[in-house]
C-alpha cells in the first residue's frame, strides 16, 4: 500500500468476526465479504486498488 501513499487520501480495512471484511478508499467501497459471499483472493484487493486510482 505503501506504493499508493500519494494518490489515496485515506483508506479503511474493517476485519470483525462474523464474516465482515471490507476494504474502501476515500469513503468508496472497493470490496466486500458480504456482499460477495467469499474471501478475497491474493493480490486482489491490490488490484481493486490499483483499478479505483486508474478510473479517479
Amino acid at each position: 500500500m505503501n506504493k499508493f501513499e500519494e494518490d489515496i487520501e485515506s483508506f479503511t480495512l474493517v476485519p470483525s468476526d462474523g464474516g465482515r471484511f471490507e476494504f474502501s478508499v476515500n469513503g468508496e467501497l472497493l470490496y466486500s465479504k458480504l456482499q460477495t459471499r467469499r474471501h478475497a483472493e491474493p493480490h486482489e484487493i491490490a488490484r481493486l486498488l490499483k483499478e479505483y486510482l486508474a478510473s479517479h
